[in-house]
């Protein structure tokens, strides 16, 4: 990998785990129960320390003096690398454990990869740290799409209509490119076409203890990792970044 590829890369981490940590702490003091308002603020929290170790080690790589801050803080939305799954609006709770339990099972194939490879040690030491809450997160959102699932009735559909609705963003998880291919010579990311398989199999085998079904489209939404976002990642920049974008020299 260039020494371009590599900041990207460690781009795609850093972006993933804070966007989606912004969506979760959305839920404080909203959640359905109190139990719920913590884990998913903790589950928040984590994310954005993983966030904040990707940022900081982009950082010194790029080694054009800007900090986890200002990677975070002062870049447009053309400049993040999220997937556009992570972005998606909360919509009800149902939406927001879809949305978790998808992009749960991926993180944790890719942090166990991350764990292994040799390429970059200072990544593999963050993911192997990373790795008991990765694992705590697969745990609670599968959890909760059982529970969901074989509830009642309405639960039942209302968290079948989430996982449609957001199929369509999962494909980009494993979506083939040529800096996909990169990562995957350079041995920093799983082989997408078997982490696809893998995933799939995993999905597949907790949808169906909760008695839902695995939708059939097969078209997937992509951009993301190009810096193609819906709006939507507009307006949580936008909330997030007024306050260091207006007080730039803030000290505190």
């Amino acid at each position: 990998m260039t020494k371009d590829e590599h900041f990207e890369w460690l781009l795609w981490l850093a972006d993933d785990a804070l966007i989606l940590a912004q969506r979760l702490s959305e839920w404080c003091g909203h959640a359905p129960v109190l139990e719920e308002d913590i884990a998913l603020s903790n589950i928040a929290l984590d994310l954005i320390g993983q966030s904040r170790a990707f940022y900081a080690h982009a950082g010194q790589l790029e080694g054009l003096g800007r900090d986890e801050d200002q990677l975070a803080f002062f870049r447009t939305d053309r400049d993040f690398r999220n997937l556009l799954l992570v972005e998606q609006p909360n919509g009800d709770f149902g939406d927001t454990i879809a949305r978790q339990f998808f992009f749960d099972q991926f993180a944790l194939l890719r942090f166990t990869h991350l764990a292994q490879q040799s390429f970059d040690t200072e990544v593999a030491a963050i993911a192997t740290k990373a790795l008991k809450e990765v694992r705590y997160h697969a745990a609670h959102s599968a959890e909760w799409m059982i529970r969901l699932g074989d509830g009642t009735e309405e639960s039942h559909q209302r968290i079948q209509e989430s996982v449609n609705r957001l199929w369509e963003y999962t494909g980009e998880c494993f979506e083939p490119n040529s800096f996909q291919t990169a990562a995957e010579k350079a041995n920093v990311l799983p082989h997408a076409e078997s982490a696809h398989k893998e995933w799939l199999a995993t999905i597949t085998s907790i949808l169906s203890q909760a008695t839902l079904s695995v939708p059939n489209g097969t078209w997937m939404q992509k951009g993301g990792r190009q810096g193609g976002h819906s709006e939507h990642l507009s307006y949580i920049l936008a909330e997030m970044q007024v306050l260091p974008r207006t007080y730039p020299d803030a000290q505190w």
